[in-house]
């Protein structure tokens, strides 16, 4: 079957950049891809700020007519309620959030989000018509015991198991061990494991939502590696981290078919 995915590259800002910089910075960024004529229908891009963000960089998406894609870092599994310090995706929908991180592995750490709440925060997505972008992945003790691919496995069936098979998902790939390490996994351990997330994906919600569905790879991502990555049959774009905060950095990894060797 022909790969008609389209490529996606996902800048996660983290938590950094106040609502001002943000808007330089994306202003900086349209300008740089614009520049270089940069085709947005080739190579998706979306820039994924913190909360307190969003409004403001939404507001110059529209006014400008950007063509960046806008995305959130999170979201509650809840709609509304008594819930302090959470965000409904009820709320970000009404911002034209297209995308949403579920799953993060800082998340999984940090707050102890399980395969059940990341469940549930996926079902609130779909509920809301957002996308979550499904993090998965392993980390240095899980790779020594389980080997690369079954954990990240598991957790993609745990978190598909509460919306139906026709959800739209993104499933971004990303090695704990790698993140922030300036080690990247090579281009044949990210395609070995994104294979076997497809497979699985195929058992999930069937063959073709399966061959439709974009896998990402996250982890040490730069302008000198993406293109490595992005020969694999099955690996359809990256969740870029601190990369994601160097405007040229970001823009050339955005544009890896134009780099050398590809």
């Amino acid at each position: 079957m022909v790969n008609t995915r389209t490529p996606l590259i996902a800048g996660n800002w983290k938590m950094n950049l106040d609502h001002l910089q943000s808007i330089a910075f994306v202003q900086k960024l349209a300008w740089s891809l614009k520049d270089a004529k940069h085709d947005y229908t080739a190579v998706e891009a979306a820039v994924f700020p913190p909360f307190t963000d969003i409004r403001s960089v939404q507001t110059l998406l529209d006014a400008d007519k950007l063509e960046l894609g806008l995305g959130a870092q999170d979201l509650s599994a809840a709609d509304s309620g008594a819930y302090t310090g959470e965000v409904s995706g009820a709320f970000l929908s009404k911002l034209d959030v297209r995308y949403v991180l579920v799953g993060h592995s800082e998340r999984r750490t940090m707050h102890a989000e399980d395969d059940s709440v990341v469940a549930a925060k996926v079902a609130a997505a779909h509920r809301h018509g957002l996308v979550p972008v499904i993090c998965v992945g392993e980390t240095a003790d899980d790779l020594e015991k389980h080997g690369a691919s079954a954990v990240p496995v598991a957790q993609l069936h745990a978190a598909l198991a509460e919306v139906p098979s026709s959800a739209e998902i993104v499933v971004a790939y990303e090695p704990v061990w790698a993140i922030g390490s300036g080690q990247a996994a090579t281009a044949e351990q990210a395609e070995q494991v994104c294979a076997a997330l497809r497979s699985a994906l195929v058992e999930i919600v069937g063959v073709d939502a399966a061959a439709a569905t974009r896998i990402l790879y996250g982890g040490s991502v730069k302008a000198a590696n993406i293109a490595s990555f992005m020969r694999e049959p099955n690996v359809d774009g990256a969740l870029v981290g601190g990369a994601s905060l160097d405007i040229d950095e970001f823009a050339s990894i955005v544009r890896f078919p134009h780099h050398v060797g590809t």
